[in-house]
């Protein structure tokens, strides 16, 4: 069963959609995962309960992984050129800084 994903404010496609949908996957599963890797790495656990957790661990789904997450323009949707501060791709934060549209910055002139 997936559970409803909310879909963020801006332009959809479907690379956001995944992306977005892999975000609240990821962090639902966070804790989850976080704990068996504990339980996995950690040498005076018993043997039989470190195989379990990383068995369990080997069986989730790859989108509950942070590594699968990745960052994706807000406005554009682009996922190369992302300046991770603004979440904004190069081309749109140029646009936006000219525009005046992002407070305390400016455009850099000498």
């Amino acid at each position: 069963m997936v559970a409803k994903v909310p879909t963020p404010g801006c332009f959809l496609n479907t690379m956001i959609m995944r992306d977005n949908f892999k975000r609240h996957m990821a962090a639902e599963a966070e804790a989850e995962r976080r704990a068996l890797k504990y339980i996995a790495y950690n040498m005076t656990v018993p043997v039989r309960a470190r195989i379990q957790a990383q068995l369990r661990l080997a069986t989730m789904p790859n989108y509950t992984r942070m590594n699968q997450v990745k960052n994706r323009c807000v406005v554009s949707g682009k996922g190369r050129a992302v300046l991770s501060e603004f979440k904004m791709s190069r081309h749109q934060f140029r646009m936006a800084a000219q525009n005046g549209e992002l407070p305390g910055v400016k455009r850099a002139t000498w």
